[in-house]
């Protein structure tokens, strides 16, 4: 038995290093290393702790630090994310000599992210507001912040979004996808997202790249707001290929919208079930027709 295990084992290997030295993509540049995804994590969730300070531990609380908590907490974040952004840049560029322009860059980036925090702050705020206005079962704004998926994925995605907008590899992406895992909601990081947005059960949404949202809109649980066609691959890359839903807009669930032409116009709402590929005016109520429903009486089944 051992020596059967020895043998499929070094088999094994020999097929893995034949694999390993004709194939890239499979070993990391040298010398070269991705950012850390638990850090990443990490990241994520002590900023979390500065702009809602006391909902995740007494930790957390503002206390007697009053205006020295935030400058005590951000000091260690502005050093991880630095580090982060260095890594992630120097392995894009990938060559020897990188480091000269990619340190400064990670300064920029991280100086620029760190002075729009208050305003994203605000900005969930607002989401909170949204969240508390159009679930008649919430209980107060403290319980949209401390436990409603929906909102916690809108939170990452709005952290995400400010270092897309920077051109930051990577990291983006490993926030969204860690609140894809956590939530079941699947915002690409580089979907543009207005103000007053809310997510309401959330499993199942999926919200595509160059998808453009405005303001005061309410999403319910599997809506897909996607592409028609991917298969161009990549050169589709930069091409609208999402939908744009303007201003006061509701779709209930399992709606699919799909297409970068496609225009959902303002004060419109999108009934439950309905698939919809061209634009729909402004002011519209769009319905799926209703099935047939068949119910039997106990008499009428037979064993």
């Amino acid at each position: 038995m051992n020596e059967t295990k020895h043998q499929v084992i070094q088999k094994t290997v020999q097929g893995l290093n034949q694999n390993y030295q004709s194939h890239e993509l499979l070993t990391l540049k040298q010398g070269m290393e991705l950012p850390n995804r638990k850090a990443v994590i990490n990241f994520l969730r002590n900023l979390k702790e500065v702009i809602f300070p006391g909902y995740y531990g007494p930790d957390s609380r503002l206390g007697d630090f009053g205006d020295h908590y935030a400058g005590y907490r951000l000091d260690r974040l502005y050093d991880d994310l630095r580090a982060l952004l260095a890594t992630a840049l120097l392995y894009e560029c990938g060559r020897d000599g990188c480091q000269l322009h990619t340190e400064p860059r990670a300064d920029e980036v991280c100086a620029a992210f760190f002075e729009k925090l208050p305003a994203l702050q605000q900005s969930l705020l607002k989401d909170v507001q949204a969240g508390f206005e159009g679930d008649p079962a919430a209980k107060s704004r403290e319980e949209i912040i401390f436990c409603y998926p929906g909102f916690y994925a809108i939170y990452i995605y709005r952290v995400a979004h400010e270092l897309y907008l920077q051109n930051v590899p990577y990291i983006p992406r490993i926030m969204t996808e860690y609140a894809h895992s956590s939530t079941g909601i699947d915002i690409n990081p580089g979907a543009q997202i207005g103000e007053y947005f809310f997510i309401d059960h959330g499993t199942g949404v999926v919200i595509g790249e160059t998808t453009v949202i405005g303001n005061h809109v309410k999403l319910y649980q599997g809506v897909t707001l996607g592409a028609l066609s991917t298969r161009g691959g990549q050169q589709l890359m930069g091409v609208k290929r999402h939908p744009t839903v303007c201003d006061n807009v509701t779709i209930y669930s399992g709606a699919s919208v799909l297409g970068g032409e496609t225009v959902i116009g303002k004060n419109t709402t999108i009934g439950g079930g309905t698939f919809i590929t061209e634009s729909v005016p402004a002011n519209s109520r769009v319905l799926a027709k209703r099935p047939e429903q068949m119910i039997k009486s106990p008499t009428d089944v037979t064993d």
